[in-house]
């Protein structure tokens, strides 16, 4: 099996996942994993069922959103990883951050309390955070509340729709979060 990270968004896959696609037999996907590849598939796909993964095959070519290593399937799953360009890289390339300063913190599908533990031990080292929201149930509105009531008065950003054509970055600070208009966003806290 090999994951193949397909980048945030169309163009941004690396070489080696395209050749990967193009050498698949079978490709499985999130919907948005498939139609972000769709210029290079050639051959049957199949939506992933998050519930059923071990029930992949094993020549199987596995599409992952961003990076797979970044809360993507090279986590989940047995394989070759091939790497994609990450909302965490694209991120730091809109903001001017340098990635080894920046901590990342996934809190999508994750224990809440859990990730509000991670955030605030995380906030206290004085690095920028990188927060892969769960906008459902923990998105930014709520991350910047519990920073602010930890003492916390940050900058903070979030970016939505990375690499698409409506892509925004919005300004604000624990105090004035900027609201996302979209379920697909990144948020990151300046130190």
């Amino acid at each position: 099996m090999k994951i193949v990270g397909v980048g945030v968004s169309e163009g941004m896959l690396t070489e080696e996942a395209i050749r990967a696609i193009d050498g698949a037999e079978v490709i499985y996907g999130s919907k948005r994993a498939i139609e972000i590849a769709s210029s290079y598939i050639k051959c049957e796909t199949h939506e992933i069922d998050f519930k059923h993964l071990d029930e992949i095959p094993d020549d199987a070519v596995v599409l992952s959103t961003g990076d797979p290593m970044l809360s993507g399937l090279g986590t989940l799953l047995r394989g070759e990883v091939i790497p994609g360009i990450s909302s965490l890289q694209l991120a730091c390339a809109r903001l001017k951050i340098d990635l080894t300063s920046i901590t990342a913190i996934t809190a999508h599908g994750r224990d809440i309390e859990a990730s509000k533990k991670r955030i605030l031990d995380e906030a206290g080292r004085g690095r920028y955070l990188f927060i892969l929201p769960d906008p459902k149930r923990f998105g930014s509105i709520e991350i910047s509340k519990i920073l602010l009531e930890a003492g916390y008065e940050l900058p903070v950003v979030v970016l939505e729709n990375l690499g698409y054509e409506n892509e925004k970055i919005r300004y604000g600070s624990t105090q004035n979060p900027p609201e996302p208009e979209t379920m697909l966003y990144v948020m990151v806290v300046h130190p």
